[in-house]
């Protein structure tokens, strides 16, 4: 039986981004009124879409943000990508290693993933199929991105397994109807992420993506009914 199609999150999961965005972010946004450090960006938004994060801050100030507010942290962001950006450990070879479909599905802009992508040498394995939250009405947490990533690339929902390092985006993707895997394995996480990714619905959570390909033949076994399921 198995799955259909593989949907990978970008940042976080793809590339160790995390702490360079939260890092533009934080800079950015305290310059706007808005102080915050990159571990509260971290705890808030992450796998937030920017314009939903964007919503939240300027509720909360009382104001709009700038027109350039976007323009400021994507410049801040790709000038850190420059020097520090990387793949995930053994991602490339993971993804080489599975014989299903992939996309990605990412709450970034599509000049932003197109950028970590191909600074992490990752970008040929997965063009063309890579979506942005930009091209959805709702970002995650809503299910959105992945129902949408799904009808490009074919899939029925219940055939689709995530690949997701934020509790926004497994919410998303359960709510999707889709079968999710938490990664914690990126710089960005701290020793509670993975409870917090089981806690919002991930079947199965791991640290090594050398497990990938493995855990995601074993999860597809289960045909879609995998509650208990633990890593080998």
């Amino acid at each position: 039986m198995g799955f259909d199609l593989v949907i990978f999150d970008c940042d976080g999961v793809l590339v160790d981004s995390e702490v360079i965005s939260c890092r533009a972010h934080a800079e950015t946004l305290t310059r706007h009124g808005f102080p915050i450090t990159p571990d509260g960006v971290l705890k808030r938004f992450l796998g937030v879409s920017d314009r939903e994060a964007r919503r939240i801050v300027e509720g909360e100030i009382g104001r709009a943000l700038p027109d350039t507010f976007e323009a400021e942290v994507k410049h801040a962001t790709l000038s850190l990508y420059a020097d520090d950006l990387s793949a995930i450990a053994h991602v490339g070879d993971a993804i080489a290693a599975l014989d299903l479909p992939k996309c990605v599905a990412s709450s970034g802009t599509p000049e932003k993933i197109h950028h970590g992508l191909t600074c992490a040498g990752l970008y040929d394995q997965l063009a063309p199929h890579i979506f942005s939250a930009t091209q959805v009405k709702r970002g995650k947490p809503a299910p959105d991105l992945f129902l949408f990533a799904a009808g490009q690339m074919g899939a029925a929902p219940a055939r689709c397994v995530v690949i997701e390092d934020s509790v926004a985006g497994v919410t998303g993707a359960r709510a999707a109807g889709m079968t999710v895997l938490g990664f914690h394995g990126g710089s960005h996480c701290t020793a509670d992420h993975e409870d917090l990714l089981r806690q919002a619905g991930a079947a199965v959570t791991f640290a090594d993506m050398r497990q990938l390909p493995d855990l995601i033949a074993q999860a597809g076994q289960k045909q879609g009914s995998i509650a208990g399921f633990s890593p080998v």
